[in-house]
């Protein structure tokens, strides 16, 4: 299957109230795969071309491991990180380079303040300037290293689509997702992105949660699972919902992409149209309800603000 390139048919998703009326509407789309494959819910247009940013950070981990990276835990949460910029994550990152005897300078991506607002304020008040191992994809590209080491495929070029590391990614993301890619544009880090569709997105996660223990999929799922912290921050809705979900793997990415799946392989992909992320961990937490995750478990993710409308709600 080739997503089909054209303007998505999102729905509104989200109503923002104030005193009872509705201030604002987000619109989006939103899918929840059971276990085998079949729709639980769907809900604007999941089948339509979009680029799914950080969320395919997961899947480009997975990719690295078959083709027989090896790291810690550790070392796979943070190559499938958007990380904050906490200390912890620079550090991580940087195992992952010293691993293979790289420096910070031999990272490809850009250099970058830390995501984190508290993180960067102290940076700059600190006097530090922008790093790249601050940025939050520092972990993906020092992994992409690693293996590029391990292969004894060239360091320069790293990045270029058509470098057998790339192309090797390229393969592992269409035969997840079941889908031809239809486009390749450029990340924010420098990387190569992917055009898919939420199905595709969805299905892959499914993949990489149900994978059999000592599979590459699951040294990522392994990661992911154990090192939350590293994947996201302390002070993001990601890590926090994997800690309140047991089992659970998810994965955000700029303009409001969300990928996440539970231990059974039920995943949900979703796209917030404007980009924003007031609405997203909301729509999350109505497809996960929907995928049968209990009602306690998702409270502390609620916002009186923010209703869903009747094309998500239960």
């Amino acid at each position: 299957m080739i997503p089909q390139e054209r303007e998505p048919r999102h729905v509104p998703l989200v109503h923002l109230l104030r005193e009872g009326m509705v201030e604002g509407v987000h619109h989006g789309s939103v899918v929840v795969l059971s276990p085998d494959g079949s729709t639980l819910f769907e809900a604007g247009d999941p089948d339509v071309a979009m680029y799914p940013r950080s969320t395919a950070k997961p899947l480009q981990a997975a990719a690295m491991a078959r083709l027989g990276l090896r790291l810690g835990p550790s070392g796979f949460a943070i190559a499938a990180a958007s990380h904050s910029g906490e200390p912890r994550h620079l550090e991580a990152a940087a195992a992952v380079l010293a691993s293979r005897g790289f420096a910070e300078t031999d990272l490809g991506n850009p250099a970058d303040l830390p995501y984190d607002p508290i993180e960067r304020d102290a940076w700059i008040a600190g006097g530090r300037q922008a790093a790249r191992l601050a940025h939050n994809c520092s972990g993906k590209h020092a992994a992409m290293l690693a293996v590029c080491r391990e292969l004894r495929w060239d360091i320069d070029g790293y990045l270029d689509p058509a470098h057998p590391l790339q192309r090797a990614i390229r393969e592992t993301v269409e035969e997840l997702t079941g889908q031809t890619v239809p486009r390749v544009a450029t990340d924010g880090c420098g990387a190569p992105l992917f055009a898919l569709s939420l199905r595709g997105l969805a299905r892959a996660a499914s993949q990489i949660a149900t994978a059999p223990e000592g599979s590459p999929e699951s040294l990522v799922a392994t990661g992911i699972r154990r090192h939350p912290d590293l994947v996201a921050g302390s002070r993001r809705d990601v890590t926090r919902l994997m800690r309140a979900v047991p089992g659970l793997i998810a994965k955000d990415g700029f303009e409001a992409v969300q990928l996440a799946a539970l231990p059974n392989g039920t995943a949900v992909a979703l796209k917030i149209a404007d980009g924003g992320d007031r609405a997203r961990p909301a729509v999350l937490a109505a497809a996960l309800a929907r995928a049968g995750v209990g009602p306690e478990l998702l409270a502390p993710f609620s916002n009186p603000a923010l209703r869903v409308t009747d094309a998500l709600a239960a």
